[in-house]
Parts: C-alpha cells; sequence; structure tokens
C-alpha cells in the first residue's frame, strides 16, 4: 500500500517586493502549519520522507511539519518539480519515487494539489486551502500504478479554529 500526504504551503504574504519563489509565510500561515501539523500527527502514519517545493513559502511550512511530527532529516530533501501548480510536474515525480518508500509528504503549491487531490482521492475536494492537508492511501505497491485512492483524511486550518 502507498499512501501520500498533500500539503498545500500556509498563506504567504504579499507584502514585500520579491520573486514569487521568495515570497514568505504570514504569521497566520504560520500558526496555521503548526495547528495542521499537530492536529495531523495524532493519527499519522509513519512518514518514509518528505519533499518540498523550493518555494520559500513551501519550504518554511514542510519544517514546521517535519519538526512538529518529529522526522528526522536525513528524511527530507527539496524538490525543484514540487514547484509546479498545474500538477503534472507532481504526478511525474510521484511516479518515479522509489517503490521501497510507502507513506511520503509533499509540500507545494495549488491549483496542482487540488487538482491531484480530486484525480486521486474519493472525496471531491472544492480547494484545498492554504496549509490544508489531504491524505490519500492506495492499494498498490508501486508508485507508477497509482491512480484513484482513498481520501482517508483532510486536515483543513478552519475546521480547527473555534
Amino acid at each position: 500500500m502507498k499512501q501520500i500526504i498533500l500539503m498545500r504551503h500556509g498563506k504567504s504574504s504579499w507584502d514585500y517586493d520579491v520573486s514569487d519563489k521568495d515570497r514568505p509565510l504570514q504569521e497566520k500561515g504560520v500558526k496555521d502549519a503548526h495547528l495542521v501539523s499537530n492536529t495531523f500527527k495524532l493519527h499519522a502514519p509513519n512518514l518514509d520522507f518528505a519533499f518540498s517545493s523550493p518555494a520559500n513559502r513551501a519550504l518554511h511550512t514542510s519544517m514546521i511539519f517535519v519538526r512538529n511530527l518529529g522526522l528526522d532529516f536525513s528524511k527530507f530533501r527539496v524538490e525543484k518539480s514540487l514547484y509546479d501548480f498545474s500538477g503534472d510536474g507532481v504526478q511525474h515525480f510521484v511516479s518515479n519515487l522509489d517503490n521501497n518508500l510507502h507513506t511520503v509528504a509533499l509540500f507545494g503549491h495549488n491549483y496542482a494539489f487540488t487538482s491531484l487531490a480530486n484525480t486521486w482521492g474519493d472525496q471531491y475536494i472544492e480547494n484545498v486551502p492554504t496549509a490544508g492537508l489531504v491524505h490519500i492511501t492506495f492499494g498498490v505497491d508501486d508508485w507508477s500504478r497509482i491512480s484513484k485512492g482513498t481520501t482517508k483524511q483532510m486536515v483543513f486550518p478552519k475546521h480547527l479554529k473555534k
């Protein structure tokens, strides 16, 4: 069985005159990333590896998640192909993952993550919000064979706030 955790980066700031890749998280984005990762860790599967887009906002989100889940940093890598908004680059990356990895977390961007959550999962999601997490399981043992899986869990910040 393969499992994938898709997590969209936290809310980013437009207050700085920087390139898209260099945009930082807002304070809200940091808080939401902590909230979602701390909620997810209560029922999280053991992660084999985590991969992040090189964009600052995704990388910062992934660092919060990795620390809160206690994942060893030797099981983390920045992956250029996750700086993708269509989903094609992410899909290609996943299909070429090492089959010794069973559960992976990916940190990246919309529209890619909403599209893939709907392509791979069995529950329609109108939009994966910033700092939103979608956990999908697949009944195959080869990453190149994943298609329709089961949406096991969705953790969105708005559902966690009172």
